[in-house]
């Protein structure tokens, strides 16, 4: 759209946010959850993260949780296995949407296929989680504990 058919069909001068959509798997093994250890990202290298990644133009949330876990720790998840648990309004890189997944049924177990971005998956109880991780992550999972599917970070 040129600016000024914006301005008509939106009745402002201002422009639309775009935001990229983040899907987060939170695997869980009874009391405990799957983390990978980052590494050469240039983003938090050395802190522990869930597996996750962007979503693809035309996909959805659940097809792209599916295949980030596939691509990063090399399960199957079935659709009806996957649950809702969270949504962030993260402020990073000018925001982001992070969703968050429980998942607590999959087919293999889980490996690092990417060995060049992570140094090592461990699974950790969700109420002693590791020191060093991504902050808005351990928010999130803090949320999730506590029933809010809902939380804006870092605005």
């Amino acid at each position: 759209m040129t600016d000024a058919v914006t301005k008509q069909a939106h009745g402002s001068d201002t422009q639309r946010h775009k935001v990229t959509g983040d899907v987060h798997l939170v695997l869980r093994r009874g009391n405990e959850v799957l983390f990978g250890q980052r590494q050469n990202t240039g983003f938090e290298d050395g802190a522990w993260h869930l597996p996750s990644g962007h979503l693809e133009a035309d996909e959805s949330v659940i097809a792209a949780l599916i295949r980030e876990a596939e691509e990063e720790i090399g399960i199957n998840i079935k659709p009806e296995e996957v649950q809702f648990a969270h949504i962030m309004h993260n402020s990073s890189c000018g925001g982001r949407m992070a969703i968050f997944f429980t998942v607590r049924s999959w087919l293999r177990e889980p490996e690092n296929r990417e060995p060049e971005k992570c140094t090592e998956l461990q699974w950790f109880s969700a109420t002693e989680l590791p020191e060093h991780m991504i902050d808005y992550c351990r928010v999130a999972i803090r949320h999730i504990a506590n029933g809010h599917p809902f939380s804006t970070y870092g605005w």
